[in-house]
């Protein structure tokens, strides 16, 4: 069953604390994954309820924010839209060894150009996820890669040469801390 919301929430940490945050986060029912990153944020972490917005609500409000080293979050809700990823190719590439290398692109997009975005990000075949979100950003999407050669050239040639795309960040996923 495809729970019925989904959010991301951006956070920043107290310096040195991130493993433990993210063995935390780990923990919570409802954390489907949580990652440190490179960029304007410490860690990310994906969150999904079979109990609409009122179950992500309750994880973020009361469960993350209250953990004491942790300064700010971010909360990007998924917009309810059609599913364009299949999961399925994501295990492939796991299984295979590929995929050593990985991103989360948050992306401001042109108004009402956000599921254009999405469908044209559908068709990259590194991006191995994306939602509409709501929140500070339009656009987030998980990009997958061999390597970080291979990462950097899709983010630069493939996903910022998309039409309807102002402005993108790059959160690195720090592999180490997971």
């Amino acid at each position: 069953m495809i729970p019925l919301a989904k959010a991301y929430v951006l956070m920043n940490c107290d310096l040195g604390a991130e493993k433990n945050i993210i063995s935390a986060l780990n923990a919570i029912d409802g954390v489907t994954e949580s990652h440190g990153t490179f960029g304007l944020y410490d860690i990310l972490a994906k969150v999904e309820s079979d109990d609409d917005e009122a179950g992500i609500q309750r994880i973020v409000t009361g469960t993350i924010r209250k953990m004491p080293e942790i300064h700010s979050t971010m909360t990007l809700t998924r917009s309810e839209c059609e599913e364009l990823f299949k999961p399925a190719d994501k295990l492939v590439n796991v299984m295979l060894g590929k995929n050593s290398s990985q991103a989360y692109v948050v992306i401001h997009a042109e108004k009402g150009e956000e599921y254009e975005v999405l469908r044209n990000l559908s068709h990259i075949p590194e991006v191995k996820e994306a939602d509409v979100v709501f929140g500070f950003y339009d656009v987030l999407c998980k990009i997958e890669s061999q390597d970080y050669e291979s990462l950097e050239t899709v983010i630069t040639k493939a996903i910022r040469a998309l039409p309807h795309i102002k402005t993108s960040m790059t959160l690195n996923i720090i592999s180490e801390q997971d």
